[in-house]
């Protein structure tokens, strides 16, 4: 049950990791299919999870530092895009979107702190 492609596409069928063995998958067009070794991921994930603490530690220590002047805000804006880069990559959109949406009002904030800075507080 359920659809199957059509004869001739090219899909991916994973078959898992053995035990000891590496992560195998089916790749190929349906009448030639072959099973290949898919590369290791396991720097992956430890190197996104490392970006995503820098970028949210980076955006937190900007919020705290925007009291101290408007280019604060300014580098907390860009702290909130690096975050929302991290949401998206990490599979999280949610995040991604609100930190978009903050990235957005940061700098909208700069530009108003800019055109009025006497009314700064």
């Amino acid at each position: 049950r359920g659809v199957k492609p059509a004869s001739g596409l090219a899909f991916t069928e994973f078959l898992g990791r053995r035990a000891d063995g590496p992560l195998t998958a089916r790749v190929g067009r349906r009448d030639r299919l072959a099973t290949q070794e898919l590369p290791p991921a396991r720097n992956v994930l430890p190197m996104l999870t490392l970006f995503g603490a820098c970028a949210v530690t980076f955006m937190m220590l900007m919020y705290a530092l925007e009291s101290r002047g408007s280019q604060f805000v300014l580098f907390f804006g860009f702290g909130c895009l690096l975050s929302s880069a991290y949401g998206f990559l990490a599979g999280t959109w949610p995040f991604g979107v609100v930190e978009a949406i903050w990235a957005v009002v940061a700098f909208a904030r700069y530009r108003g702190l800019q055109q009025s800075p006497s009314e700064a507080t």
